[in-house]
């Protein structure tokens, strides 16, 4: 299979993987991510996809996948506890139905995951709101309110508040724009200017 460039927030996610890891992509699409970790970082991978075309493209890669829906809550009905050393999932914190449950989930088969997802407390999300009094639209979120699949908005405030409330432990955060790349000011102000956030949680020990 034709090998396509790595997206930048794949090689943001790529960068915290240790070599010869054990790692579970939920919602893992054709399985570009495993793929690449398959051939640059020697990791054992399986991925998790409910859409069937994509589970054949991901099994044309090599890669083990399981056709699962991640709103069945069934992840430890397939693997063991600390089965693996990372869980991963992008961008579908947001379209889950319950998400604080799949966080329950992932770290109980994984050490640690790594979870992305879009920030609604970006000042331009704000800004649409307070002064047009409509639901954002733009590069991070980029479906009218009637068709997008978030159900679960939430910021990096209201995220890091969850794993507080679940005894959760964030070991790492990157934070960036719609490009990616982080900036100064972000550092001082990411749930302000920050589109999208890259986090690694763990248990607290």
């Amino acid at each position: 299979m034709t090998s396509q460039p790595l997206s930048p927030e794949f090689k943001l996610i790529a960068e915290w993987i240790h070599s010869k890891s054990r790692v579970l992509d939920l919602g893992c699409g054709d399985g570009q991510l495993l793929d690449y970790l398959i051939q640059h970082r020697n990791i054992t991978g399986y991925g998790m996809e409910i859409d069937p075309q994509k589970n054949i493209k991901a099994v044309q890669r090599g890669i083990n996948v399981i056709q699962s829906n991640l709103n069945s809550h069934d992840i430890c009905d397939y693997f063991d506890e600390d089965s693996f050393d990372f869980v991963i999932m992008t961008q579908a914190l947001q379209v889950v139905s319950r998400p604080d449950l799949l966080l329950d989930e992932m770290l109980a088969v994984g050490k640690q995951s790594i979870i992305t997802f879009p920030n609604f407390g970006h000042w331009r999300n704000r800004a649409q709101l307070f002064f047009g009094g409509h639901m954002p639209q733009n590069k991070s979120l980029p479906n009218p309110w009637y068709n997008t699949p978030n159900i679960h908005l939430c910021t990096f405030n209201d995220f890091e508040d969850l794993c507080e409330e679940k005894n959760i432990e964030v070991v790492a955060r990157t934070v960036v724009n719609s490009r990616h790349e982080p900036t100064f000011a972000m550092r001082f102000a990411p749930n302000w200017l920050g589109e999208i956030a890259l986090y690694r949680v763990q248990r607290k020990s």
